[in-house]
C-alpha cells in the first residue's frame, strides 16, 4: 500500500522502504522477488495515468544508465552483503536531504539536464533496485533538483522504474527468484495496488508544488534513515 501511495503520487519517494519491513519476516531477497511483479502491475497503472506526460530527454539520459546498473546488480548477485547496499543507499539518500535543506534549495535556480549525472546516479538507482528496489533515492538526487512540474516528475520517474522492472523481471527469472510462494504471494498483495495508487494521486493534487518537493524530500530524508537503521541491524 506504501509503495502504491508512493508510485501515485510522488514518484516513489518512499517506496524504498517496503522491502526493509518485509525484511523484519522474511529474508530480504524474498521480500525483493514476491514485490517485483506487484512493482510491475503497479507500473501498468500508473503507465495509464501518466501518459505522454514524462520527460522524455531526462529518460534518454536514465534509461542506459539504469541498464547497466541492472546487469552490474545480476553479475553480482550474492556477492554484497545487503546491509553494506542498504548503509550507502540510506546515507545517500539522508546527505543529499540535508544539503538540499542547509543551502535552502527553493532559493535555488532549478538545476539543467546532465548526461553524465544522469547516467551515473541512474546507474546506481539500476543496481540498487536489482539488490532491494531501493533504486528512488539514486534516481531522486538526479531528478529532485530539477524542480519539474509535480506531475511531469512523478511521470517521469514513474515511466523510468517501469522500464526498470520490467528488464529486471529476466535476471530474477534467471536466478530463481519466482518460486511458485513468491508469486502466489505477489497475486494476493495485488488487489492493493490501484488502492494506493488513487490514495497517492488524491494526495498529490492536494499538495501545492512547494508542499510536493517538501513531503518528497522527507520522504526520501526518512526512507534513508530507515534503510541505514536495518543496515546496521544486520
Amino acid at each position: 500500500m506504501l509503495t502504491g501511495i508512493s508510485k501515485g503520487g510522488f514518484g516513489s519517494a518512499f517506496g524504498g522502504i517496503s522491502v526493509p519491513l518485509m525484511a523484519l519476516a522474511i529474508s530480504p531477497a524474498q521480500a525483493a522477488a514476491i514485490l517485483l511483479p506487484v512493482l510491475c502491475f503497479m507500473d501498468l497503472v500508473g503507465f495509464r495515468v501518466y501518459y505522454g506526460k514524462w520527460d522524455v530527454a531526462n529518460l534518454k539520459i536514465m534509461v542506459p544508465g539504469a541498464i547497466a546498473g541492472v546487469a552490474i546488480g545480476a553479475l553480482t548477485f550474492g556477492t554484497i552483503p545487503e546491509a553494506h547496499i542498504r548503509i550507502v543507499i540510506g546515507a545517500i539518500a539522508v546527505l543529499f536531504t540535508l544539503n538540499q535543506w542547509l543551502n535552502f534549495a527553493s532559493r535555488q535556480a532549478p538545476a539543467s539536464r546532465s548526461a553524465t549525472k544522469g547516467v551515473f546516479w541512474a546507474g546506481i538507482s539500476g543496481f540498487t533496485s536489482f539488490l532491494a528496489h531501493a533504486g528512488g533515492p539514486p534516481a531522486q538526487v538526479y531528478m529532485l533538483p530539477q524542480r519539474l512540474d509535480k506531475t511531469t516528475y512523478v511521470a517521469t520517474v514513474s515511466l523510468f522504474f517501469m522500464i526498470v522492472n520490467m528488464v529486471k523481471l529476466i535476471p530474477y527469472a534467471w536466478l530463481g527468484q519466482f518460486s511458485s510462494a513468491n508469486l502466489w504471494t505477489a497475486l494476493l498483495l495485488a488487489p492493493l495496488v490501484p488502492v494506493g495508487v488513487k490514495i497517492g494521486l488524491w494526495l498529490q493534487a492536494q499538495a501545492s508544488p512547494k508542499w510536493f518537493y517538501r513531503i518528497a524530500q522527507i520522504c526520501l530524508l526518512l526512507t534513508g534513515l530507515q534503510l541505514i537503521y536495518q543496515g546496521m541491524l544486520r
